[in-house]
């Protein structure tokens, strides 16, 4: 019998649905043809492509010319970001020092380039942001771009969209939130938000890699993004990914049917860890916030006593077949340690993991997390004694 292997790095990526694989199969290997084409091959896709949009936007409640496929999250944000500075002329960003760093990275480079001027929000140390600094940088700066995270995709911290919807409409800045970690686990009302530019990553709901979309307000405008052909209605050059756009629909069709479901399912993993965790190492603490309703009930960042072994924790995990992360998946192969941890002055000096949860998991796969950690730390307290 194979030993068992435990996956908790949702956050990264998650499996693909069986579901949402036999909706894409045929426009693998049948419905191949070219959704700009104007035979019947190319008619077909682009009907499922248009159904797709309309299904994302009755989901989301907006209207189908709202939604536009891109390549992912990352691209999305990008396009959201430089093309509202391109078209608006902003000369004011404000976002925050624990962003992913599709947008950390994307401001800093308009700030280098464009001379445009960047205002970092204060976060305190569960990585709330505050909202009465936000507002000081609002009142005191000509129109801005505020870009900030629905959920911090690390330590699980959920901003207040109300919020700051409401002081971007009474500054009239423009708002743009990266949803990638919360879309398909909330239901959203886009028409009830106040906000401008949403993000969506398939992949992080069970639906495929590559893919995603950007919802654009009806009331923005911004420029293209990638020239270069008519597609996405003249934002987006370039063929449709038509399979991957199938499959990002029904992915989110299935997290909004069962949602209520998956929420109680992992909110009752995540708790039941936390427990584990407290009752079986001394001085355990956890970055970020955990309160339900503060924090994206899909992950859990655990700060770990000191351990001589600290920097291969994450390996000897992996080992012991549990998949787990640090931080970001995008941030793998960095030697840097996490942006966000450092941003919420977290103890870089003890060993902090991500364990991110999926409608998969389940309360046996908990306990063995929970007992292979407990090897590695009696392991230690036997070569210290």
């Amino acid at each position: 019998m194979s030993a068992m292997k435990v996956y908790l790095d949702n956050a990264a990526t998650t499996q693909l649905d069986p579901e949402v694989f036999k909706a894409m199969t045929p426009y693998m290997l049948e419905d191949f043809g070219n959704p700009s084409s104007i035979h019947g091959y190319g008619r077909k896709t682009r009907s499922a492509i248009e159904l797709a949009r309309k299904t994302v936007a009755k989901l989301l409640n907006v209207h189908p010319g709202e939604i536009f496929f891109t390549s992912g999250g990352t691209e999305a944000d990008n396009m959201a970001i430089c093309q509202t500075v391109e078209t608006h002329g902003i000369r004011h960003i404000i976002s925050s020092k624990i962003e992913h760093h599709a947008v950390e990275q994307t401001v800093q480079v308009l700030e280098k380039t464009k001379g445009i001027k960047v205002s970092w929000v204060n976060i305190d140390r569960k990585g709330n942001v505050d909202i009465d600094h936000l507002e000081e940088l609002l009142k005191t700066n000509e129109r801005s771009l505020v870009s900030l995270m629905h959920a911090n995709n690390e330590i699980a911290t959920l901003l207040p969209m109300e919020k700051v919807g409401e002081l971007c409409e009474k500054y009239n800045a423009i708002f743009h939130s990266d949803t990638v970690q919360t879309m398909g686990h909330y239901a959203m009302d886009l028409q009830a938000m106040k906000v401008h530019f949403i993000t969506c990553a398939a992949h992080k709901f069970h639906g495929p890699k590559g893919v995603g979309f950007l919802y654009i307000n009806n009331k923005m405008r911004v420029a293209p993004f990638i020239t270069g052909g008519a597609q996405e209605r003249n934002m987006r050059g370039g063929t449709e990914n038509v399979y991957g756009i199938i499959g990002l629909a029904k992915a989110l069709e299935i997290c909004y049917n069962e949602m209520e479901a998956h929420q109680q399912h992992i909110m009752t993993l995540k708790e039941y860890m936390k427990a584990k965790l407290i009752a079986n190492f001394e001085g355990i603490s956890f970055n970020g916030e955990t309160d339900h309703d503060k924090s994206l009930y899909t992950v859990l960042n655990c700060c770990f006593p000191q351990h001589p072994d600290a920097e291969m924790l994450l390996f000897n995990l992996d080992i012991m077949g549990v998949a787990a992360s640090g931080g970001s998946a995008c941030s793998s192969g960095s030697n840097q340690g996490s942006h966000v941890l450092r941003g919420i002055g977290a103890d870089m000096d003890r060993p902090s993991v991500r364990f991110s949860f999926c409608k998969n998991n389940t309360i046996k796969e908990i306990d063995f997390v929970v007992e292979k950690l407990k090897e590695m730390y009696e392991v230690k307290a036997v070569n210290e004694s």
